[in-house]
């Protein structure tokens, strides 16, 4: 009797059978699943946001196969199957851990061991450099993170060597500052381009204010779009009591609406 993991990959392995498969499956490669897996991954962090259980294990499960059809088509193309891709996880995290699989280390708390897993983490980048370049603090920093993600990434890195500022007012005062270089270029009318870089520094010093409270930018943002969502919709709802929608009302009427909803929200 085969076990759950075995009948996944055996589903898997019909689904891209060349004869008797799944059309659709067959002709997916590398690149057109990524953005599927990027997606699952997504409906997990909501799932676990919400506190849904039942729809967290379906979530995992979707995860859980993008990662088989991953392992599938490296399978398939010689690279490597499900099974290195167990046996390499499971490497590591033993091999990250040896406070807890034998040795002599000790880790005091939950922020030394993340300390001593960064270091695990450059020094294996120094032991195998991204092209045979030269090492950086900033290698394996994926670029196909969202950008808010990826730029505090970016800092936690920077500042492990020591170019951080120790305390929160300079990241305050720079922010400040580049909200000013920001109004200057709307100011002149400058080019969308210049524009963007500068919205750019902004959101960038946004994430590292962010960062230096012990705040995720990610979760912040997120959950003030879902606070957008729900007081918009609060608006929505009241304007439809009154027979009128938002495109026949005024910013005005709006704009009152929203401190309604953020007032009931509060009681």
């Amino acid at each position: 009797m085969s076990t759950p993991i075995e009948n996944l990959l055996g589903i898997m392995a019909r689904l891209r059978d060349p004869k008797d498969g799944c059309p659709w499956d067959i002709d997916q490669d590398f690149a057109d699943i990524a953005p599927y897996t990027i997606e699952e991954a997504y409906e997990v962090a909501e799932a676990i946001y919400h506190g849904d259980m039942a729809a967290l294990k379906d979530e995992l499960g979707d995860l859980l196969f993008q990662v088989v059809f991953h392992a599938r088509m490296a399978e398939e193309a010689g690279d490597f199957d499900f099974q290195a891709v167990v046996d390499a996880i499971a490497d590591k995290m033993v091999r990250r851990h040896p406070h807890v699989f034998g040795g002599d280390a000790k880790v005091a708390d939950a922020e030394a061991q993340t300390a001593a897993w960064e270091g695990f983490k450059a020094h294996e980048r120094a032991l195998s450099p991204a092209g045979g370049e030269t090492p950086s603090a900033l290698d394996g920093v994926a670029l196909a993170l969202p950008a808010l993600v990826r730029a505090e990434k970016l800092q936690k890195r920077a500042a492990r060597v020591g170019f951080d500022w120790p305390e929160k007012a300079p990241v305050i005062a720079k922010i400040r500052e580049e909200l000013d270089e920001l109004a200057h270029e709307i100011d002149i009318d400058a080019p969308d381009g210049r524009i963007q870089d500068e919205i750019g520094d902004l959101l960038f010093a946004c994430a590292n204010l962010a960062r230096k409270t012990g705040i995720d930018p990610e979760t912040a943002l997120r959950g003030t779009n879902a606070k957008f969502t729900r007081r918009f919709k609060r608006i929505e709802a009241l304007l439809e009591a009154q027979g009128k929608t938002p495109e026949a009302s005024s910013l005005e009427e709006m704009d009152a609406l929203w401190d309604q909803a953020k007032a009931e929200e509060r009681t």
